[in-house]
């Protein structure tokens, strides 16, 4: 990438407009995993806990060569995402997110990113892959249970539109409303076979071929009853061990998508019991699905950022949206 005048700032709604669509996202959301499984630099989230009580931040640095010898198709960045639960009695967002994306060749800044919106797509499309190689297919009208109905169920949606055309879909929330919304819409998106809301993490998750568990961060971990899972073929868990309890990783075929993150959150008290894990999707994408269930964890990686960052500042510039900083 041409080394620019000045860096390029995008907002939500800049990002939003710059989305590639669903099938390209997917391509991205596996050269992620592709990379993370070959030559990216990933080290381990860095983080703080400031007040109140169970808030986070985290800054998330990534490297990621390019097929050019002299650097100038690499790409490389930081994120700084930080998670506040209180701020949902605040009628404010829990998570707030900025990507800043580098030239790789000379470290000059290039774009200053909302990732908000970037990140809840990125997960969704991570999924997505995981659901595409390990999952049920589109034959057929397979049945998937969402667990939780906040800003990941939203774009997860969105994939499961494209990836699993015509399936069922149930959803629960600890606030009802919320999921009844959330089905209403999804009904209005169009794409499924059914989609209705639930009372229960039970009732969602009966009979289905996918689950997924998208549940706000908090101080309650591995909430969910392990006997809801071991009938469901594949579950993708988006939110760390909120839901999952660790006999069900130890019963299963366990990826994720970088094993550093997992290792260095099992070091500092998260993921406590769960297993090493059988191994990282990007190493799994051309090999056949195993027997047996799956669980598929992924913990949200630099690298993913990147790669979504770098498509849609290219898109901004190309269209001319976002802002100019000066010096």
């Amino acid at each position: 990438m041409r080394i620019p005048l000045a860096p390029r700032s995008l907002s939500r709604a800049d990002v939003v407009a710059c989305l590639p669509p669903m099938p390209r996202q997917l391509e991205l959301a596996e050269r992620a995993l592709r990379a993370l499984a070959t030559d990216a630099q990933l080290p381990a989230k860095i983080g703080i806990e400031p007040r109140p009580h169970a808030s986070w931040a985290h800054a998330m640095p990534a490297w990621v060569p390019g097929d050019a010898t002299d650097g100038s198709g690499d790409l490389m960045g930081i994120k700084w995402v930080s998670g506040f639960p209180a701020n949902a009695a605040r009628g404010i967002p829990a998570l707030h997110a900025t990507l800043l994306l580098s030239e790789a060749t000379s470290g000059a800044l290039l774009g200053v990113i909302d990732a908000g919106v970037l990140t809840a797509y990125r997960t969704a499309a991570i999924s997505g892959v995981a659901i595409a190689r390990w999952g049920p297919g589109a034959s057929g009208t397979p049945r998937v249970g969402l667990i939780g109905a906040g800003v990941q169920a939203e774009s997860h949606l969105a994939m499961l539109a494209t990836v699993l055309p015509g399936c069922e879909v149930r959803i629960t929330d600890r606030d009802p409303q919320r999921a009844i919304d959330l089905a209403t819409r999804a009904a209005q998106m169009g794409g499924f076979a059914d989609v209705r809301p639930v009372e229960t993490p039970a009732a969602a998750l009966a009979d289905a071929d996918v689950a997924l568990t998208l549940v706000s961060f908090g101080p309650e971990r591995q909430g969910l009853d392990a006997d809801l899972f071991p009938s469901i073929p594949l579950v993708v868990a988006v939110d760390y061990d909120m839901c999952v309890p660790a006999v069900v990783a130890r019963d299963a075929t366990f990826l994720v998508d970088e094993t550093g993150q997992l290792l260095a959150n099992r070091a500092s008290g998260i993921f406590q019991g769960y297993p090493d894990p059988t191994g990282i999707m990007g190493a799994w994408l051309d090999s056949p699905r195993p027997d047996g269930p799956m669980l598929v964890t992924h913990l949200g990686t630099g690298v993913a950022d990147l790669v979504f960052g770098d498509a849609v500042l290219r898109a901004a510039t190309a269209r001319g949206l976002g802002t100019l900083l000066a010096d």
